[in-house]
Formats: C-alpha cells, structure tokens, sequence
C-alpha cells in the first residue's frame, strides 16, 4: 500500500535507497526496573494548598508510565494522574510510595 499522506513533507529525493520515514516508528524504549532513577517529592505549587506525591524520572513510552501511576493509585487506594513523564498522586503517601517501588523492583527510587 502506498500511503502518500505519510510523505507530504518530502519535495523531492534522488536516492533510490531512501526510505521515508513514517511518524511515531520510534517507540520511546522502557528503561528496565533497576534502572529507573525515580524522584519521589511532595508538591504543594499550584494546586491550591492540596499536597501530591510526585514521583518523576520515568523513562519510557506512555503506556508503561500509564500502567505503573494506576499500580501506584490502586496500592494507595487515592487518586491522581499520569502523563508527560511524572505521576501524581493525591496526598502525602511518599514513603508508601518508596516502600511499593523498590517492593516492585524499582531500587533506585528515592524521596527528595
């Protein structure tokens, strides 16, 4: 099948080895557990005077960020959100939090 819509941005190309290129081929790779350098913080900042548990460092695609901030809100049976990277997690629960990471094998983890 030749999609044309995935080459819109190339005029003209002389090579006749080139390969376009096509959007989102490059899945960002999950970095392994143990190599996780996870940043576990309460922030207070823009959230009108409520406190999160915010853990940031995540390297990887969106769908293993997504899968571990659901794992972390069930153990800690709150609240929170998962995207661009970073986890929140309603309230203070950081050495919960710690205590689930490296339990799951995340052993680098630590509060700051």
């Amino acid at each position: 099948m030749n999609d044309w819509k995935k080459r819109l941005d190339i005029v003209y190309s002389t090579n006749p080895d080139y390969h376009y290129k096509e959007e989102g081929s490059e899945e960002d790779n999950t970095q392994p557990k143990e190599k996780q350098l996870l940043r576990i913080s309460l922030d207070k900042r823009n959230r009108k005077g409520k406190a999160v548990t915010l853990v940031t460092g995540f390297i990887g695609n969106d769908d293993d960020l997504q899968e571990l901030g659901r794992m972390l809100k069930t153990k800690c049976g709150v609240g929170g959100s998962a995207k661009e990277g970073e986890i929140i997690i309603q309230g203070d629960h950081r050495e919960k939090v710690l205590a689930i990471l490296q339990k799951e094998g995340y052993a680098k983890s630590r509060i700051i």
